[in-house]
């Protein structure tokens, strides 16, 4: 058999052959795992669901994204999961929303009964510090010190002490994740009754 000479366009086949077949090789198993990435990614929604409605059975009667004002002209969005009983009697509702923390984006499940009062709350995304930010996901739970359970943003200032904003102890020596935190807990509970008020309006205006 014939030796293929070295030379630059014999490399640049190989490298080009190389780069196609890793290709194929990397879409073929991102679509091989999309499903089951998808799957635990829902499977993991729901059981948050069911923890921040204190384990209720709950029916997810409707799902949507509603934008919300920020300052300098920004928005963010917090998606709504409308939850129901099997008689389809409104529970209130789980809605995820999304602060900066310290590191990077703090995401976070809360939920709220029909009055907005907070029921439970839970960390769906963080990447806070191991041992201080990472708190969060106990921190403002019943019976800690930072407790936001069975409070209600239109009547509780749900901001950190220091500082005069607020009566919630912050996560110690973590006060910019405390603050993002109660962020996003606002944001849930402003997208939540303000999207709850405009059904209203609807519902009568029909």
């Amino acid at each position: 058999m014939k030796k293929i000479k070295s030379s630059f366009t014999n490399m640049v086949v190989v490298l080009v052959m190389v780069a196609l077949i890793t290709g194929g090789l990397l879409a073929f198993v991102n679509q091989m795992t999309k499903d089951a990435i998808k799957a635990q990614a829902e499977k993991a929604l729901s059981e948050g669901i069911r923890k921040v409605m204190n384990g209720k059975e709950v029916v997810v009667e409707k799902t949507e994204t509603v934008s919300l004002p920020m300052e300098k002209g920004k928005t963010t969005s917090c998606v709504i999961h409308h939850l129901t009983d099997k008689e389809h009697h409104s529970l209130g509702a789980a809605v995820e929303s999304t602060a900066l923390g310290f590191s990077d984006n703090l995401k976070i499940l809360v939920g709220f009964d029909t009055t907005g009062n907070i029921l439970g709350y839970t960390v769906l995304e963080s990447s806070e510090t191991p041992g201080l930010g990472a708190k969060a996901d106990t921190w403002f739970q019943s019976g800690e010190k930072g407790s936001i359970i069975g409070k209600n943003p239109s009547k509780d200032r749900l901001g950190v002490k220091k500082g005069g904003e607020g009566d919630i102890d912050a996560i110690t020596a973590s006060t910019i994740t405390s603050r993002a935190f109660l962020k996003a807990v606002t944001q849930a509970y402003s997208a939540y009754m303000n999207n709850a008020k405009t059904t209203e309006k609807k519902g009568v205006a029909q």
